[in-house]
């Protein structure tokens, strides 16, 4: 079954160059927060697994790459409770991701305060920001069904 877009990403750029640019903004102050680009990477693959975002999911599996995140890592985000491949920073992130994302949201006091144990308040509302940003963009890609580039290799499948 193929799923047709509603909307391609550049033309929801075109029709809504704000929005865009607004959550480009986040992405920007978030990039020269200092947060590890490699760890930011891996929320936004990991939101967009829950979300079921294809389009973003392959944008940021390709950044994460990029940022030298392997492929065992990708290939284990999904079940990142079960593995002991990423750090305790890392799994803070994981957690205060998926407690972001899912619904309903709920960050109780426990998690909070282990967040503050990998994190500095100033760091937290950094990593809370990337996760709302990529939350949105699942939420627009999801809506219009942007449709990821499809590699070559996959193209029949």
């Amino acid at each position: 079954m193929s799923v047709a877009a509603r909307m391609e990403s550049g033309e929801f750029a075109k029709l809504a160059p704000q929005v865009r640019e607004g959550l480009l903004a986040i992405t920007r102050a978030v990039a020269a927060s200092g947060l590890e680009h490699a760890l930011t990477e891996l929320i936004k693959v990991r939101a967009s697994q829950i979300n079921g975002c294809a389009f973003c999911l392959q944008f940021h599996i390709n950044l994460a790459r990029e940022a030298g995140v392997s492929q065992t890592r990708l290939d284990l985000l999904a079940a990142w409770q079960e593995t002991s491949v990423y750090t305790p920073r890392e799994r803070a992130a994981l957690a205060w991701t998926e407690a972001l994302t899912q619904t309903p949201v709920h960050v109780n006091d426990a998690l909070y305060a282990d967040m503050l144990t990998e994190f500095s308040a100033t760091e937290l509302v950094f990593l809370t920001s990337t996760i709302a940003s990529i939350n949105a963009w699942n939420r627009i890609a999801v809506a219009y069904r942007f449709t990821p580039p499809i590699p070559q290799e996959a193209a029949g499948v």
